[in-house]
């Protein structure tokens, strides 16, 4: 959970304080395999004292300093439930053992049993022993639980990016010259111009957004996003975009540290200086927490889509997926059906099925390699009236790019990006690739 970390390095540096010198000098003195191990600790070799001090418990058991020393390794090693135990048992022999005590709450919070952890943090401070300067320490990490109990503190963030760079075709349109049109064949081919064929130019954007998120409860939070984007090709206005999206949902994190959310979004998009299109719908998540900070989740979501304009455009978008990520990569698979509303446009709905993969790679404290590619497959319900077939796309996309930080918060990124659509409709066949340098800064 989110404060164990920070629960477990406080409670490292104040339990420090509270090993009484003359117990520590003593058990190295008098039990060398107590003495062997906690140096061992002390090396971050945690497991391998977890494993000599394992294989004596059945003999040693109810030592206090060994308990303590197994319970120390266990703890280190990622062994919670070892880790309680052998530090109640140093308990059942020395109740008044203040280090015992705020290891135990040490574990129980790492756990993530916040309750109990706050529980004997209580019991440390009320030990009269204990100095002043522990006693205040002890207190702020009893506040930390507070907080944390309650459902964490609420949180605000946001990003402001701006980015410029070249874009072989801005208007996604093919390089072909002329087409013809089946209907029309007797008319031989029709030449393309204008933004019937791909458009090269220059561009800007800047984009940001503020997300936040409030505790209702221990277990359940509200949270919302507002996202704002801005992209300007030079002097080709009619492919200019803007959007703004909204969100606004609720998470609700199981007992097992799994997390289910539900969440409803709205958008807007321009194109061309002129309102464009309105979607609005939302998404239901359920993410499950795996070790090592990975993450598998199963979602779908519903859109409305309604076109200015446009009405036989008008749509129902149905969608779901499953991803999964860890500290390094990400991936997915997903697929639906984006159904149009209005008779005499079958033309225009489609089925597909996606898939990506991606990445960030450290390349030192400060830059990291940048990289993805997907896949999209879309096939059309019924046959292009102008082309007489029925349409399919396959969409390829992939980037590459790198991330160098200045600080915590300011960052620049250079990268190139590629697209190629593969349409047995020559209109809709068409490839594109863009080479940008962002500078982004987040508070």
């Amino acid at each position: 959970m989110r404060f164990s970390k920070a629960v477990a390095l406080s409670t490292f540096a104040l339990t420090t304080c509270l090993l009484p010198l003359p117990l520590a000098v003593a058990a190295a003195q008098s039990d060398p395999d107590v003495a062997s191990a906690m140096a061992q600790v002390n090396g971050g070799q945690a497991d391998a004292a977890y494993v000599a001090l394992k294989n004596r418990e059945s003999e040693r058991a109810g030592r206090p300093e060994f308990d303590m020393a197994l319970g120390l390794a266990a703890l280190e090693s990622g062994r919670h439930g070892e880790a309680i135990i052998a530090f109640q048992r140093v308990l059942a022999t020395q109740p008044g053992n203040a280090r015992a005590q705020a290891e135990l709450a040490r574990a129980y919070a790492i756990a993530g049993d916040v309750d109990t952890a706050r529980a004997e943090f209580e019991t440390v401070r009320g030990n009269p022993a204990i100095s002043d300067p522990v006693r205040n320490r002890i207190d702020g990490m009893v506040r930390q639980l507070d907080s944390a109990i309650a459902g964490g503190g609420s949180e605000l963030t946001g990003y402001l990016d701006v980015e410029g760079g070249y874009d072989s075709n801005i208007n996604t349109a093919t390089d072909a010259i002329s087409i013809t049109l089946p209907l029309f064949a007797f008319l031989g081919p029709a030449t393309l111009n204008g933004a019937a064929r791909e458009q090269d130019a220059g561009f800007y954007q800047i984009q940001g957004g503020l997300s936040g998120s409030t505790p209702l409860s221990r277990q359940t939070r509200l949270f919302g996003s507002l996202l704002g984007n801005w992209r300007d090709n030079i002097d080709s206005r009619f492919v200019d975009q803007a959007s703004a999206v909204g969100t606004i949902g609720l998470s609700h994190s199981l007992a097992n540290g799994d997390v289910v959310s539900l969440s409803g979004q709205g958008q807007r998009f321009w194109l061309g200086h002129n309102g464009y299109r309105t979607s609005v719908g939302g998404d239901v998540r359920y993410t499950k927490r795996l070790s090592g900070d990975r993450a598998l989740s199963v979602s779908g979501q519903y859109f409305r889509l309604n076109y200015d304009g446009s009405p036989l455009q008008d749509a129902e978008r149905f969608s779901g997926s499953i991803t999964y990520a860890d500290k390094t990569i990400y991936g997915g698979l997903g697929g639906g059906k984006e159904e149009t509303r209005r008779a005499g446009a079958d033309q225009l709905s489609y089925a597909f099925a996606s898939a990506q993969l991606g990445g960030e790679w450290s390349l030192g404290d400060k830059a990291a390699v940048i990289a993805g590619a997907s896949v999209e497959h879309r096939n059309y319900d019924s046959r292009d009236p102008l082309f007489l077939k029925g349409r399919k796309d396959t969409q390829y996309d992939a980037s590459l790019g790198l991330r160098y930080r200045f600080t915590d918060k300011i960052s620049v990124r250079p990268r190139v990006t590629y697209t190629r659509n593969d349409s047995n409709i020559g209109l809709y066949d068409y490839d594109r690739w863009t080479a940008s340098v962002g500078a982004r800064l987040s508070f």
